[in-house]
């Protein structure tokens, strides 16, 4: 049912829609919408490949807000329960290695939702995660995007 609603989404408001289908689809935490499927096939769609990758991106990364903000109030509980060992190393390792952890994590297939977590639990930059998260998500549907584009391409002119 959500997957036609942000398919509908797609098709009326196009690059709106794809931002907001890749928020959608990255504010709720582990419950993934096939929204790589939509992209590859953006060209086909009769978008710009580059539009529909820069605004699912975006929409993407600012969707994965939640999952930060879920581990920012997890990371309250733990100290108010004593647990700061627990949340210390969490907040050395994002201090030294966090930027090139979310941006190689944001591209890869690599279940995102948990780093977002940990960034919040580990008090990282809000900023900086967003730069970070938008970067890597960025590339991945660019990808996705021009891979389809030509993809699309080689078969319509090989099928037809």
């Amino acid at each position: 049912m959500i997957s036609a609603f942000l398919y509908s989404l797609i098709i009326k408001f196009t690059y709106l829609g794809l931002f907001l289908a890749g928020f959608i689809s990255s504010a709720t935490v582990f419950f993934p919408f096939p929204v790589y499927a939509i992209v590859f096939f953006s060209k086909a769609l009769g978008l710009n490949p580059f539009l529909a990758g820069i605004s699912t991106g975006i929409g993407s990364a600012l969707g994965e807000i939640t999952g930060y903000l879920i581990g920012y109030g997890g990371s309250g509980l733990a100290i108010e329960k004593k647990k700061r060992k627990w949340v210390k190393p969490f907040i050395k390792f994002f201090k030294k290695y966090g930027f090139v952890t979310i941006v190689v994590t944001a591209f890869l297939p690599f279940p995102f939702d948990i780093v977002g977590i940990l960034s919040g639990w580990g008090k990282y930059d809000i900023k900086k995660f967003l730069i970070a998260t938008s970067i890597g998500r960025i590339a991945r549907f660019l990808m996705f995007a021009y891979t389809g584009s030509v993809t699309v391409s080689y078969l319509q002119n090989w099928v037809f």
